[in-house]
């Protein structure tokens, strides 16, 4: 019995790889390897002896942990996470993980890997990140092939599991020589830092050579939490008391004050999109933003709209707008509400065809039961609402995906 009903389909449009320390080190180029850091799990629930135990066992779990995992049957969710959970880094047991949940298909995402490539060094010493590390264009864009060798033959096994890339929008020329071999690669999907990536807006022109090859060859863009810094400026926490601790007890995770403002990086970043007609020019564009929440959603839909309409009458960029924000969105954007948002709320205050399913997998924020936790919103919606919330809207974003 798996852990999703067969009474519909679902498709799961957030789960995780679980690095060891070389995951991308492994698949840099030479003149890469010394440069590009080992995964660390500082900031994590994962302490380096669990790390250390896996790697000295040549990077797989013990035969007995894996016995353990798969007598877990359907409660492999509830029990299995993080670093220990059954596939969280090795491909052939995430095939077996994969019968047991019974999700169709899964976007796999990495989770500590995409430091260097998305690497934010605004208002900091040019090219100098805080560890001294010289982050330069070419390790940017190394780190970034590197990952995204990684992170297609970890998915190469098994069709159900489709790997996310990663580009950087920094300097468009090099993203676009990454996107190429991404496709190649077999990645169904760029995930994107949501932040003025080159100090430049994702709608200026220099970039639109990118939006318009993901709109032909049908690779959606993702946002992902982790795509732009996860804290706050360290002004916005200096109240004269002590530290605040974050989620997990630690002080280098999602604090309080970062999770009341993480939905304004990715509002700014697709508002900035819509106000510079990048869904207008490309209309088969598709995105999605992930794990970032989306009860800011409906808001945003009326204030691009009102602000559309309002300033369009002064502004020449605006009125060569003519489809509405609200209706530019719905066709090509999707969001993935976290388990404590009332996504039949939602869907009563913007559109049913806004929202995705996703159970974070093996991630503990991903909850021991994620369906149960979106189905207690949705018990007095019609299977057809249900049907676009579990696969449909993601099948919208990735046709080819239907199983």
């Amino acid at each position: 019995m798996t852990y999703a009903p067969d009474n519909r389909n679902f498709y799961d449009a957030d789960s995780h790889v679980m690095e060891l320390p070389n995951f991308i080190i492994d698949y840099a180029d030479k003149e890469f390897k010394d440069l590009i850091p080992p995964v660390n799990y500082k900031a994590s629930l994962v302490t380096d002896e669990e790390v250390e135990i896996i790697v000295k066992n040549g990077g797989k779990h013990s035969k007995e942990h894996v016995d353990a995992q798969i007598a877990l049957g359907d409660r492999l969710i509830a029990e299995s996470k993080e670093i220990q959970a059954l596939g969280a880094f090795n491909r052939e047991d995430r095939s077996i993980a994969m019968d047991m949940l019974g999700f169709k298909k899964q976007l796999v995402f990495a989770t500590h890997s995409v430091v260097t490539p998305f690497r934010d060094l605004r208002g900091k010493a040019k090219y100098v990140d805080k560890q001294g590390v010289k982050v330069t264009p070419e390790l940017r864009y190394g780190a970034t092939r590197a990952h995204n060798r990684a992170m297609s033959d970890f998915c190469s096994l098994d069709n159900r599991l489709m790997g996310v890339g990663v580009i950087p929008l920094h300097e468009p020329e090099l993203a676009m020589k990454e996107l190429d071999f991404a496709i190649k690669s077999g990645l169904e999907a760029i995930w994107i830092p949501h932040y003025a990536c080159g100090d430049r807006s994702p709608g200026h022109v220099a970039l639109d050579p990118f939006w318009d090859k993901l709109s032909q060859e049908g690779i959606p863009f993702l946002m992902h939490v982790g795509g732009s810094p996860l804290q706050l400026d360290k002004s916005w926490s200096d109240n004269g008391k002590p530290p605040s601790k974050d989620w997990m007890g630690g002080g280098e995770n999602v604090r309080a004050k970062d999770m009341v403002v993480m939905h304004q990086g990715p509002e700014t970043f697709i508002s900035m999109m819509v106000l510079d007609g990048v869904f207008e020019r490309h209309p088969k564009l598709r995105g999605a933003s992930v794990e970032l929440g989306a009860g800011w959603v409906p808001e945003m839909l009326k204030r691009l709209d009102y602000v559309v309409k309002t300033w369009s009458r002064v502004d020449k960029n605006l009125s060569e707008i003519k489809r509405k924000p609200s209706e530019q969105l719905i066709e090509q954007m999707a969001f993935t509400p976290f388990h404590h948002e009332d996504v039949g709320m939602l869907i009563d205050t913007s559109h049913p065809e806004l929202y995705l399913f996703s159970s974070d997998y093996p991630h503990v924020e991903g909850t021991t039961d994620p369906i149960g936790r979106f189905e207690r919103f949705l018990t007095e919606y019609d299977e057809n609402i249900k049907n676009l919330f579990y696969s449909e809207n993601f099948l919208r974003l990735f046709p080819n995906a239907r199983i």
